[in-house]
């Protein structure tokens, strides 16, 4: 199931869709590398492409880190 989150970004709010098992993954990315979730979704929005939203930001991301991660 997809859900709405709002999360503060450079001092404003935003929201982004994902579904539970990205924000899982999300979470597990930040924790690997010992950063705060906001924190890590702040550098994944920073580096989007222009013109790209965020919830697909965050998918695409997750997919690259679990892509590169030994099978």
């Amino acid at each position: 199931m997809i859900r709405k989150r709002s999360i503060t970004l450079h001092g404003h709010r935003t929201s982004f869709s994902v579904e539970d098992a990205f924000l899982d993954e999300l979470r597990a990315m930040a924790t690997e590398r010992s950063m705060p979730l906001a924190a890590l979704i702040a550098e994944i929005d920073e580096n989007r492409p222009a013109g790209a939203n965020l919830s697909s930001a965050l998918r695409l991301r997750v997919l690259e880190w679990l892509k590169a991660k030994p099978a």
